[in-house]
């Protein structure tokens, strides 16, 4: 019995230690995921702004540009050359500008080691324009996609998006704004001088492993890659000297996974104008706005001689659970860009009370409803598959999607070709930040939401657009689903696996 007692004793201690070292194991995760650059940057960088591509006009009045990915290597830390790519530069690629109406074309060259793709997030073109994992560009290849502008003055964005490996791509800085403008929108009283009171501001998160990125994912990370540290258009750490009373800047949450809740250190209140598909019928005071990958916002911030203010990401209040709050980065916060007021400033005139007209349905003359149960399985069960046609939709109707996420953990669902409207939010009506033309939402685990949107075509059977969660590191793994536009009675047609092309 004394030598049973002495080995029970034994384990016990055994045991008790190991629960200790596992416990303590605990918390230093728990402790070290949390992430502050809060009130601790200096913004010793000037904010670089992404040139305006160069265009020329072909005499049939299409507008050309071209884009070349290719690697490079950027200084982000004095002394140290990171391995980059971008397009037509080393890092991220130029703003892209085109009116409604307009005929563009992009000829798109990829000198690259890897395939890839460029895809035209929140354009509405033809699916074999679309950029997706179907119009797969080979090392050495060319592409060049040709549509007519038909849509509102926004603020839209081009990244890569080949099946399986969008989350890499995106990191290593293929990305850039594609901005369009209207009549509507140029007659308005808003600031619209690029680089000066109109800036394009776009967001990632990055983690430096020496001279290199770091792309790895967090140990208890289920939404993908988060990095400790942010940067604006490419530049960490950034300040921008402004001259102007009011300031509209374009807000881009480039990142992969991580979620921002924007807002401005003082606390001050702005004016939201515009969301993914454009301007809002009429203006929004607000002192926070939340941005899930893939999401825009155009805000308008008014500044004061001489003084100076923070653009900061907040602490993420969308009633997650412990886990995900913590492991999601939802209770990490970061200085992003420091606006600095020259000491006497241009006058600007108010804000428009009224802004825009939505071109968007409001979920009347719906035809038909649809369901999308959002899991890491994949949607509705199904994880992606590139040879199969998921959904078939009738051109020139309007459907209601009905998106639900009861997968605790955090997702977002981006609809290609289409704007739509959020008609409901568990039920009741939406946030005024999501009353605006959307093609990204947010949806936190026990979200349900319904969206209005229209197919205007042009139908094709045999070439699908996509459906997926933003977070990208999500839809690499599979959550993604592809839909048709066909002529009515018109069955969806064979959808081939592509392969990379030398397109020309």
């Amino acid at each position: 019995m004394s030598r049973l007692k002495r080995v029970l004793i034994v384990l016990g201690s055994v045991a008790a230690v190991l629960i200790a070292a596992i416990g303590g194991g605990f918390l230093w995760l728990y402790a070290d995921a949390k992430v502050s650059t809060a009130g601790s940057t200096e913004f010793t960088r000037e904010l670089a702004i992404p040139p305006l591509a160069q265009s020329t006009v072909r005499a049939d009045g299409t507008r050309v540009f071209d884009l070349t990915m290719r690697a490079g290597r950027k200084e982000f830390e004095p002394g140290k050359q990171t391995p980059t790519w971008g397009f037509n530069g080393d890092y991220l690629g130029p703003t892209l500008r085109a009116e409604r109406g307009e005929k563009v074309a992009v000829r798109i060259k990829n000198t690259l080691d890897e395939a890839s793709t460029v895809h035209w997030h929140g354009m509405h073109l033809p699916a074999k324009m679309d950029g997706g994992p179907h119009q797969m560009v080979a090392p050495g290849g060319s592409w060049t996609p040709n549509w007519t502008v038909d849509q509102p003055a926004s603020t839209l964005w081009y990244h890569p998006h080949p099946h399986g490996a969008t989350e890499k791509h995106v990191q290593r800085g293929l990305a850039g704004m594609f901005l369009l403008d209207d009549a509507r929108s140029k007659g308005l009283a808003l600031p619209r001088t690029y680089g000066v009171d109109d800036l394009p501001v776009v967001v990632q998160d990055v983690k430096f492993d020496g001279a290199t990125f770091d792309h790895g994912h967090g140990l208890m990370a289920s939404v993908g890659f988060l990095g400790d540290r942010t940067m604006v258009n490419g530049t960490p750490d950034p300040y921008k000297q402004v001259g102007d009373e009011r300031i509209r800047l374009r807000l881009l949450n480039a990142s992969t996974a991580r979620v921002y809740t924007f807002g401005f250190d003082d606390d001050r209140r702005f004016a939201l104008i515009g969301t993914d598909g454009g301007l809002l019928e009429r203006p929004a005071s607000m002192d926070r706005v939340r941005l899930s990958p893939g999401e825009r916002a155009e805000i308008v911030v008014t500044m004061k001689p001489g003084e100076r203010t923070v653009l900061r990401s907040y602490p993420l209040d969308a009633g997650l659970d412990f886990w995900n709050q913590r492991f999601s980065g939802g209770d990490d916060s970061f200085d992003v860009l420091q606006l600095r007021a020259a000491a006497t400033l241009r006058p600007s005139p108010d804000v428009p009370a009224r802004l825009g007209e939505l071109e968007v349905p409001d979920g009347k003359d719906t035809v038909r409803g649809r369901h999308f149960d959002l899991r890491m399985s994949g949607i509705n069960g199904r994880s992606m598959e590139m040879s199969r046609i998921d959904e078939t939709v009738t051109r020139g109707t309007s459907e209601t999607w009905t998106v639900r996420n009861d997968n605790g953990m955090p997702h977002n669902f981006h609809v290609h070709d289409v704007q739509f409207r959020v008609l409901e939010v568990d039920g009741e009506k939406p946030p005024a930040e999501l009353l605006g033309a959307k093609d990204t939402v947010y949806l936190p685990s026990g979200t349900t939401m319904k969206l209005a949107m229209r197919f205007d075509g042009p139908a094709d059977p045999d070439t699908p657009y996509m459906y997926h969660c933003h977070l990208l590191y999500h839809e690499d793994a599979g959550m993604m689903g592809q839909f048709v536009v066909v002529e009515k009675g018109q069955q969806a047609g064979k959808v081939r696996t592509p392969h990379a092309h030398a397109w020309h």
